[in-house]
């Protein structure tokens, strides 16, 4: 079973000002609830090819996994992808404009869980939706205040 979570959200600043936030790997501790430690293995800056390390807490346990920038289009899209963790996944962000100057943020994770992942995927899923939602929101209260 595929895992495919999709999550959007409207933020009333710029699409530059956005991306240049969600996607620097630094303030990823400030927005993602569930991320507790992020570590870079490549030097900065990001770039394809950049690895970081991530520490988080899901479903009550510890996750040790370290994600590859895949795609990198500046305020536009941004692509990393890992093979660690419970499950290979890929997480793609995506900005587009809304009315006056606002952006419409997409946060997708989407992945084939493997052992007893398959087992919890349908629960693992319904998780990721709602941490996902949870952060979007965060992230909307840091840029908007």
């Amino acid at each position: 079973m595929e895992v495919d979570v999709v999550t959007e959200i409207e933020i009333a600043r710029p699409r530059a000002e956005v991306a240049a936030y969600a996607m620097d790997p630094d303030n990823a501790t400030k927005w993602y609830r569930n991320i507790k430690q992020v570590e870079w293995k490549t030097y900065k800056p990001l770039q394809i090819g950049t690895r970081l390390a991530f520490i988080a807490q899901f479903l009550g346990r510890t996750i040790a996994y370290t994600y590859e920038v895949i795609e990198i289009a500046p305020a536009e899209r941004f692509v990393m992808a890992t093979s660690e963790g419970p499950f290979a996944m890929e997480t793609t962000y995506s900005w587009t404009d809304t009315a006056g100057e606002g952006t419409m943020m997409t946060l997708r994770n989407r992945g084939r869980p493997s052992g007893f992942g398959k087992v919890a995927a349908p629960v693992m899923t319904s998780a990721m939706r709602r941490a996902n939602a949870k952060d979007l929101a965060r992230l909307k209260q840091i840029l908007e205040f």
